[in-house]
């Protein structure tokens, strides 16, 4: 027996031997190189493809069987560039010998160097790799497992147990997109893994530049995390991963852009087809965005929903690190302090933003928005703001005085304008934004709301106020962009609004006041400001209730002409001067661009008016003509008012903001009267011009020259 035993030990011992010695000496037997034939004529018949081994082939046997290959080509296929599809300057693979006896491939490290990879689609949209992954094409997985023989039971198959490294140095990735003339350069791609086994943390480090020829933009990415992969590959996680990103424009090298992608867990579940990331943040500048997010249908129409928050940041801060200056504005405090949250859905087509906080300065907005069809963006909004002080944000304003006041209708129909027509036609917009205060130019409003809806060109826009000085505000504006000249209705009307404190605020002084009502309807055509101004045609309708104009004493005036006409007396100045009504009413015709007002009327306890004229849109010129008579009788019940039998012509010019006044005497000039003027010239020669620039000054300068022009006929 123990005889027996000791054949057997020897006879054991002498097969290890020689299997020791046939695998340290099988290298120095079988030449791989002797194969390069074989292995050429192989890869031809599998792909239509040439390989080109230019570098000896060398093979280790124990205790790990190993190929490495020096520098290797695989040519495009038919109809693509003559430059190689693939080429690599070294590679090295390494399986362990030993567990190939129990079926299972243990690869100790793959190593891949200076790998060149060029992609392309031609113009007819074929990729040059369409070839490799047809149905005609056997599929490769290195991960996956494998099967000596299609008709083996699944006990007979070949499985890699694990891999215990994977290492790519410096590879280069091309890609050209003839079709669309995009391309991309991507390089120094390096990759790097630990130990390789299913259901086990992995170890991944990875890093790229991407060039972009057109934008000449260069994109920095590095990543490190840990990979979790099931043996079937349906389950994937990534844990702790951190990304960053450095985007570099090499016109401005000294100002990169970066930004860093952290998430705590990022689990892919292709069974349920899911995809959930939790502990997501991403940080650029100062701008920090936190979410979790969930994933369904991920080999569909997927969907992302979940939360997103923005915490505080400076806009302010983050536009100067981009490099891009904010300008002059009337508050420098302001774009200092925001912050943002939402709940969002998203799919490859649309996003809905729900339960939207957003906070800018000391503004806070609420509501909801989407966007449907990403291709023809269709855009609904509802959104309500706290209050917004406008002025805070607008250029500093150096004379409020030459400030142009304009309805919101016709100010909005003229940023309209301002607006390329081809813009304004794609827009496909429904939506409402509501201001509980809303301060601009220094108007105080409340109540403010703006529905907007746009879509084939066709736009309707309808502001309200609901506090309006005292008042209320509507309007209207319906704009038709489908043709090359845009056109534009507008309906507005205002009701018991105080026009005082409205100017005040508005140019710093108020030079009428009352209580307004009025209608205006204007049309218009135009793509610029100045062309839809001079277009406007419409009519306008108003009443003034208990108004006050003043710098302006109408019935002082019409005193002083008649004191100076009479006595040669020059008109006591007083200060504070105005004229109060208890209405003015009228209405007028607008042509492209002015306005003519030929039946105002307007009524004091002394004085009755009657006036016409014109007002210029485009210019904002005034040149109207104002008839008054004082009344010397009040009306009773059965009596009509009597009034003075010489009536007062006052002419209005000047401009909207900047309105000036001046009384024609030549209708107070009597026979009488110029004797006793003729009179008073003998006496005062030499004081003819100051006489007559202190009458500008308090009447008018039509009043001073028509004197000069009367002393100088004399005096001749």
């Amino acid at each position: 027996m123990g005889k027996s035993v000791k054949i057997i030990s020897s006879a054991i011992a002498v097969i290890i031997f020689l299997t020791i010695i046939t695998i340290i000496t099988l290298p120095f037997i079988i030449n791989p190189n002797n194969f390069k034939p074989e292995i050429i004529t192989a890869v031809k018949n599998k792909t239509g493809r040439d390989v080109k081994l230019t570098d000896d082939l060398k093979l280790s046997i124990f205790p790990w069987l190993g190929l490495s290959t020096g520098k290797l080509t695989l040519s495009n296929p038919v109809g693509f560039e003559e430059e190689p599809f693939l080429s690599l300057e070294e590679s090295d693979i390494k399986v362990k010998l030993l567990p190939l006896l129990s079926k299972k491939i243990e690869v100790n490290q793959i190593i891949i160097k200076g790998l060149i990879l060029n992609l392309t689609k031609n113009l007819t949209g074929i990729s040059n790799w369409n070839d490799l992954t047809s149905s005609g094409t056997q599929k490769i997985n290195p991960l996956k497992s494998i099967s000596q023989n299609n008709h083996q039971e699944a006990t007979d198959t070949i499985a890699i147990s694990n891999i215990n490294g994977i290492t790519i140095e410096n590879a280069v990735i091309n890609w050209n997109n003839q079709q669309s003339g995009n391309k991309l350069l991507i390089k120094d791609v390096n990759f790097i893994t630990n130990k390789f086994a299913y259901n086990e943390p992995v170890f991944v480090d990875l890093s790229l530049d991407v060039i972009n020829p057109k934008t000449n933009w260069l994109e920095s990415i590095k990543l490190k995390t840990e990979l979790i992969l099931n043996e079937k590959l349906e389950r994937l996680e990534l844990n702790r991963s951190d990304l960053h990103l450095t985007i570099l424009d090499k016109k401005n090298p000294n100002q990169p852009h970066t930004a860093t992608f952290n998430a705590a867990n990022i689990a892919l579940n292709k069974p349920e087809q899911t995809l959930n990331v939790s502990g997501l943040e991403i940080r650029s500048k100062d701008v920090l965005l936190s979410a979790d997010i969930t994933g369904n249908t991920i080999n569909g129409n997927t969907t992302f929903q979940g939360p997103i928050t923005i915490g505080p940041f400076s806009p302010a801060n983050v536009l100067k690190q981009l490099g891009i200056r904010t300008p002059i504005m009337q508050d420098t405090e302001v774009l200092n302090k925001a912050a943002a949250t939402f709940n969002f859905v998203a799919n490859p087509n649309s996003c809905d933003l729900q339960n939207i906080t957003l906070s800018l300065d000391d503004t806070k907005i609420l509501g909801s928005t989407s966007i449907s069809d990403f291709t023809h963006p269709a855009i609904a909004f509802n959104l309500a703001a706290d209050a917004i002080d406008a002025d805070r944000y607008l250029p500093p304003v150096i004379d409020k005085s030459s400030q142009s006041l304009a309805t919101p209708a016709i100010a909005l129909a003229l940023g309209a304008s301002t607006v390329p027509i081809e813009t304004l036609r794609k827009l496909n917009i429904l939506g409402q934004l509501s201001l509980s205060k809303f301060k601009v130019k220094g108007m105080a409003l409340q109540g403010v709301q703006l529905n907007l809806k746009a879509k084939d060109g066709l736009i309707a826009i309808q502001p309200s106020i609901n506090k309006f000085y005292t008042g209320s505000y509507s309007g209207n504006i319906n704009a038709d962009m489908r043709n090359n000249n845009s056109i534009f209705a507008l309906n507005e009307k205002v009701s018991h609004v105080q026009v005082e404190p409205l100017l005040k605020d508005f140019n710093g002084v108020a030079k009428i006041g009352g209580l307004l009502d009025a209608s205006l309807q204007l049309e218009g055509q135009g793509s610029e400001v100045k062309e839809l101004k001079s277009s406007f045609t419409g009519n306008l309708s108003f009443l003034f209730k208990d108004s006050v104009i003043k710098g302006f004493n109408l019935k002082k005036i019409i005193n002083d002409a008649k004191t100076f006409i009479t006595k040669s007396n020059l008109p006591i100045n007083n200060k504070n001067e105005q004229t109060l009504f208890s209405n003015i009413s009228g209405t007028a015709m607008i042509n492209k661009g002015l306005i003519q007002n030929n039946d105002m009327v307007a009524k004091s306890s002394k004085i009755q008016i009657n006036g016409k004229g014109n007002a210029d849109l485009n210019t904002e010129k005034l040149d109207y003509k104002i008839n008054a008579n004082l009344i010397k009788t009040a009306a009773t019940a059965t009596e009509p008012e009597q009034l003075n039998d010489t009536p007062i012509n006052i002419t209005v010019a000047g401009t909207f903001s900047k309105p000036t006044y001046a009384v024609d005497l030549a209708a107070l000039l009597t026979d009488k009267n110029k004797a006793k003027i003729e009179k008073f010239i003998d006496k005062n020669h030499e004081k003819i011009d100051e006489i007559a620039n202190k009458i500008d000054k308090k009447i008018g300068p039509k009043v001073g020259n028509f004197l000069k022009g009367l002393f100088k006929k004399n005096k001749e």
